[in-house]
């Protein structure tokens, strides 16, 4: 937890370990990483396939659970949580975006986006409101009834973005959410990301492999082999792409 006078991390890991064992063989994929994402951060994971990042991602995602170590997500210990705990912080406090946009095929953009909310047993009128307000906010205010069929990958992936914001997350956690786009497609969805940051103040953690998409974000943390190995500021390169 943050110390007396300082603002408490979105994300504070302590001496984070995850071995996972393969018959025989024990493979440790994080070896005692330590790091804090405070609120308002964008930051870049970077690594090579092997090094960690998606592990690091899945653990600080509450999708697993590390073998030791401390996970503090806003203050409050998760590492030792039960399954259903866990699930209702995914639901509550954490927005996902994935390279593969994770959409119904044969629902609209709308109800796609309203999903989380139906899970949470979010009142309709409500639902709604949250569901148009969450797709304005990514420019897709006047593609609420297209199915996702009939929307290009960066749309899609807009309203993967826009699903992730309806419940208001503290954080929104995305793993290699423009693997599947093109360069222009990819710069959207970045400027997208870009824009929640800097004007909503949203915590957001973008895992890739992309040097350019991580020169969207304000920090870099680069993995190898299971630890940290470098942790600093980042030059957007986005700044001399023009809006």
């Amino acid at each position: 937890m943050a110390r007396s006078g300082e603002e408490t991390p979105v994300i504070d890991v302590r001496g984070l370990r995850k071995v996972y064992q393969l018959g025989d063989v024990s493979v440790c994929a994080l070896n005692g990483v330590t790091l804090a994402v405070e609120r308002g951060e964008f930051v870049a994971v970077m690594g090579h396939s092997g090094s960690g990042k998606s592990t690091f991602m899945n653990l600080i995602g509450c999708l697993d659970r590390p073998t030791s170590g401390e996970y503090y997500l806003e203050g409050e210990s998760v590492s030792k949580m039960s399954r259903d705990r866990l699930a209702a912080i995914r639901n509550k406090r954490i927005g996902f975006v994935f390279q593969g946009f994770n959409l119904l095929a044969r629902t609209t953009a709308l109800e796609n986006v309203e999903l989380p909310m139906v899970y949470a047993g979010t009142p309709f009128e409500e639902r709604r409101a949250r569901g148009l307000g969450a797709l304005a906010t990514v420019g897709l205010g006047d593609r609420i009834d297209h199915h996702t069929t009939e929307l290009s990958g960066g749309q899609q992936q807009r309203v993967a973005i826009a699903r992730a914001l309806v419940n208001h997350p503290s954080l929104i956690l995305a793993d290699e959410p423009t693997g599947n786009l093109d360069t222009h497609s990819s710069e959207d969805i970045m400027r997208v990301f870009r824009n929640l940051n800097e004007e909503q103040g949203i915590t957001i953690v973008v895992v890739t492999h992309e040097p350019d998409i991580a020169g969207w974000s304000r920090r870099t943390v680069i993995f190898r082999d299971g630890l940290v190995v470098d942790d600093r500021p980042t030059t957007p390169a986005a700044e001399a792409i023009p809006a």
